[in-house]
């Protein structure tokens, strides 16, 4: 008989040479360099990944490394957060109990071990409001740094190798931690090895994203296995057949494994079967023949075993098959022998997913759903131990409609508690769905309010505040006042403070009221909630004294309700109310009291307070224009986020992209780019990669790459984030000011004012920066202009200095403050509208139009706009040569060429093209134009095309065309808008 599997590695002996190196196996005393060597392992199914690792292990181990490995299993919908980590978790305090004692001072490690994560049969939890738990707040940063820390005090003896297997069914949690873990500095030699079927990352598979993130750290590695080659097929069908088989039955498994080691195994072992004397045309039927070599008993492990998934434990599987204890025991003892199912010390394994999967999938639809209630059963007894994630997988599949409810939402505040916002919506999504029936919601006595409200917590930690508003929405819409009081006020007051975040044209502060009318009177933690809710709509609406108020009031109920994370909440709110209003001496003290607050969250463990107060900071400074103060404080907020593992969090995202912002305006592009990487890859909600492209597609458009197609793409998330607008249409009308179309680039701005108009105000301080920018399109565009061309973008450049400077005055007479980068682009705006005046031959003040250019050029560099400066200096030496000022302009254009090239930039100097210095004539202009010329450049100066001149003057258009060629020689003009401006410059106009 042969062997069922190959016992020595076949075919693979480069691959883990290669993956030996990488991990550090094969160089002793290799240096660590305070990061782990970790590499991507992928291949498709059946390739021969988990055999590889095994050889890994064996070798690591011969090496005196300690190896430690966690399986993603595949729950479906149901995903139990940080699963293989659990695994891991559990083996190393088992192995080393001294380290323990280590990690002790981390207690978010005992979230992780496997006997904490059980529920025991028939207990559930109450389905009330969230208890509120001082170092918690869902926050993912304590178990982070609890996992890092364990595997390092493991490594203290030992080089640790870390493997998690099949990340393809791994939750965002877990993919999250593993970010983290690649990323964050190791001080012993740990190595991480992540294994994943590339086969199963279709295009909008969550790992394909992460994938490509984790492809860019510096000491991640990739490795990927192919296909095994035909004659390494051969060698592992002879040690699977040492009789041999003949070569027309080895040419077909050659054929139809196609390289796939496993399935090699599969099609040898149906050969050997003298039962079987034909194979099966589809491979669930190889797959399947396996069992019918099985007793009855051991048939029926199998098929039970297969709808728990890949993975099971002994005492689950044992109390869901319905076997006498001997039979089951037999059952199962064949299931191994025969090598269906693998034993390990807690659990049993099918020996490859893809034989679980073609088992589960022969069921018939009755009998699944009656063993998925034989599971459901099981895990409601003391006897089988599993989580809430699979008791609600089941009760679903088994249509016990009651009891997955209640999984669902047990299953939910799990994840929560251990930092995976992402599976925690899903669960409470599908339990809220179940709750849609009257019934079942009343027989159940389950507020689904309370549901809704944890729900959009979920999503909004997840970065998809958008769905958590609508859902709320949606909620309200089915909840009257007058039978719900509270359910419509909790409600209520969520879905108000979500609308100051999102784009609509609600009245938030009204709706936060209404909340509060309906609020408990008294001391009650709602109240409590709900009134430090309502200062924040409040503050958010700019109404910052009644927020005081109401702050104030709630500080009160928190600290005698002894609610210290709500109370790290409400100091932040009320440091932060007046931080960005005032200046000077007042201004210093509210930050001061700002920075006590981070504090204060830090300590209670109120990471939403933390984060809010970090990026209130770093607004604070970059209103005032102290980039690397600001930059620092955002920093702190994209670390804390990501050690949280909450990236796309509020106020972790918009922390990224002020700080990707402060990079670009400070020239510091490269670290720009890299905070926007995730837009490359698509790897994160929508908007807020929309948010930060802006920023991205700038610097890559002035670097000359084509973005144009991708900012336009982004015109579908204005309605939803104004943000996205204003900076993506500045992009926009940029790139087609570069490229000369400024009908394209004033369509921009028409159709970006025309949507944020409607959903802000028509006047958004934004505007007179995109009015300056429009301006610069037009001046670039003049001088390829016809005559009627001019004189409409003449009387639209008129426009928009009206548009900016109505902007500008009411910010500056209003309640606001109008700070220095909003003076920077209203003196932008006035020199690009006379230097547009100017080119298109308005006889203005030479003085007025080199004034204007001065002070532009004064406010960009006070204000440290590097990029911008490039501009305005460029621009600044095209004005300073049309009016004689040659050697000022060479310098300006030095200057301005200097800063492009730092930046790679070239297109910020684009105006440099027009701004040449002419070659010097030996005798004056007007001696050197005849009368002819001079009569021509009359009309070339008032915008008279060449027909139009030669119907004037009765010559004709060619003839016109060799004189207008001959004039720009002598004058050295680059272009007829150039020539009219030096013809007025030197009065040779008659």
């Amino acid at each position: 008989m042969a062997a069922h599997s190959s016992l020595t590695m076949v075919g693979r002996d480069s691959e883990l040479a290669e993956l030996s190196r990488l991990v550090g196996l094969a160089s002793a005393g290799r240096r660590w360099q305070g990061r782990p060597g970790a590499v991507l392992l992928s291949g498709d199914a059946g390739v021969g990944k988990t055999r590889l690792l095994i050889e890994l292990r064996d070798r690591a181990k011969v090496e005196g490394w300690r190896v430690y490995a966690g399986h993603c299993l595949d729950f479906g919908e149901s995903a139990l957060p940080y699963l293989p980590f659990s695994e891991v978790v559990g083996r190393i305090l088992d192995e080393l109990p001294e380290v323990a004692q280590q990690v002790a001072s981390h207690g978010a490690i005992e979230r992780l071990l496997p006997g904490r994560r059980v529920r025991v049969g028939g207990e559930a939890r109450e389905v009330g409001p969230a208890v509120e738990v001082p170092g918690h707040d869902g926050d993912r940063a304590g178990l982070f740094e609890a996992v890092h820390a364990l595997l390092e005090a493991a490594a203290a003896e030992a080089p640790v190798l870390l493997v998690i297997e099949d990340t393809h069914w791994a939750d965002q949690s877990t993919r999250d931690l593993i970010g983290f873990l690649f990323t964050r500095a190791f001080t012993n030699p740990v190595a991480v090895v992540v294994s994943y079927r590339s086969d199963d990352l279709h295009r909008r598979h969550p790992l394909r994203r992460q994938v490509a993130e984790w492809s860019r750290i510096p000491n991640v590695d990739r490795l990927a296995l192919s296909p095994l080659p035909e004659d390494s097929v051969r060698a592992l069908v002879r040690e699977l057949a040492p009789d041999g088989l003949d070569e027309r039955a080895v040419a077909s498994i050659i054929d139809r494994a196609e390289g796939n080691a496993f399935f090699v195994e599969e099609l040898v072992a149906s050969k050997q079967d003298r039962d079987c004397e034909d194979v099966p045309g589809d491979l669930a039927d190889v797959l399947l023949v396996r069992l019918d070599r099985l007793s009855d008993e051991a048939r029926q492990v199998v098929r039970v075993a297969s709808a728990a998934g890949r993975r099971i434990t002994h005492d689950l599987l044992a109390a869901a098959t319905d076997l006498a204890p001997a039979d089951f025991d037999a059952g199962v003892r064949q299931a191994v022998e025969m090598n269906v199912l693998e034993a390990g010390a807690r659990h049993y394994t099918f020996r490859h997913a893809l034989l679980g999967e073609a088992v589960y999938d022969d069921l018939l639809p009755g009998e699944r759903v009656r063993l998925h209630a034989r599971y459901v059963t099981a895990l409601g007894e003391a006897a089988g131990r599993g989580t809430a994630a699979e008791l609600a997988r089941h009760a679903r599949r088994s249509n016990d409609l009651d009891r997955a409810v209640e999984a669902s939402i047990e299953a939910g505040d799990e994840a929560m508690a251990v930092g995976g916002p992402d599976e925690a919506a899903d669960h409470f999504q599908q339990a809220l769905e179940l709750l849609e029936d009257a019934d079942r919601a009343e027989r159940l006595g389950i507020d689904s309010s309370k549901i809704a409200a944890r729900t959009s917590d979920a999503l909004v930690a997840g970065g998809d505040a958008q769905r958590a508003c609508q859902l709320l929405k949606e909620h309200l819409e089915r909840t009257p006042a007058d039978t719900a009081p509270l359910a419509r006020c909790r409600l209520l007051s969520q879905y108000a403070e979500l609308l100051t975040v999102t784009e609509n044209d609600l009245d938030a502060a009204a709706l936060s009221a209404e909340a509060l009318a309906l609020a408990p009177e008294g001391e009650s933690p709602m109240r409590a909630k709900v009134l430090i809710a309502h200062a924040r709509v409040l503050a958010n609406v700019g109404r910052e004294d009644e927020a005081e108020s109401f702050a104030t009031e709630a500080l009160g109920l928190a600290e005698r309700l002894a609610m210290p994370v709500l109370a790290s909440e409400v100091v932040t709110t009320l440091s932060g109310l007046h931080v960005k209003t005032v200046v000077g001496t007042e201004q210093e003290a509210l930050r001061a009291a700002l920075e006590a607050a981070v504090a204060r969250a830090e300590q209670a463990g109120a990471l939403q307070a933390e984060l809010r107060g970090r990026f209130l900071l770093g607004r604070s400074y970059q209103d005032s224009a102290e980039w690397e103060v600001a930059a620092r404080w955002f920093a702190s907020g994209v670390e804390a986020g990501a050690r949280a593992g909450t990236p796309w969090a509020p106020y972790v995202m918009e922390s990224r992209w002020q700080l990707a912002s402060i990079r670009l305006i400070t020239g510091a592009w490269d670290e720009a780019l890299a905070l926007t990487d995730a837009v490359a890859d698509g790897a994160g909600p929508v908007i807020p990669l929309g948010i930060i492209a802006p920023s991205r597609f700038s610097i890559l458009a002035a670097r000359g790459e084509d973005v144009l197609d991708r900012v336009r793409s982004l015109r579908s998330l204005w309605e939803d984030e104004g943000g996205v607008g204003v900076f993506s249409a500045g992009v926009e009308i940029d790139v087609n000011g570069w490229r000369g179309d400024a009908a394209a680039a004033i369509a921009a701005y028409d159709e970006v004012v025309s949507v944020l108009g409607r959903i802000w105000q028509e006047h958004f301080a934004a505007r007179v920066r995109l009015s300056s920018l429009t301006l610069a399109a037009i001046a670039a565009a003049l001088p390829s202009a016809s005559a009627a061309e001019r004189r409409a973008l003449l009387q639209r450049a008129d426009q928009l200095l009206v548009d900016g400077r109505t902007v500008a005055e009411r910010f500056r007479s209003g309640p606001g403050r109008w700070g220095v980068e909003g003076q920077m682009w209203e003196a932008r705006l006035r020199a690009e509208h006379l230097r547009v005046r100017w080119l298109g031959g308005d006889a203005s003040s030479r003085d007025e139009l080199v004034g204007a250019w001065v002070e532009a050029l004064e406010s960009v560099t006070k204000l440290g706009h590097v990029p911008e400066e490039a501009r305005v200096r460029a621009a600044y030496s095209q004005i300073l040569r049309l009016v004689g000022e040659t050697a000022a302009a060479a310098e300006e254009a030095e200057a301005a060429r200097a800063i492009a090239d730092r930046l790679r930039a070239p297109l910020l100097v684009s105006d440099l093209g027009a701004a040449r210095s002419a070659t010097p004539a030996t005798d004056s202009p007007a001696a050197r134009l005849t009368a002819r010329e001079v009569e021509i450049l009359a009309l070339v100066a008032e915008g008279r095309s060449n027909g139009e001149i030669g119907k004037q003057l009765f010559i004709s258009t060619k003839t016109v065309s060799v004189h207008v060629s001959n004039i720009l020689g002598k004058l050295g003009a680059a272009s007829r808008t150039e020539a009219a401006a030096i013809a007025r410059r030197d009065d040779l106009l008659p």
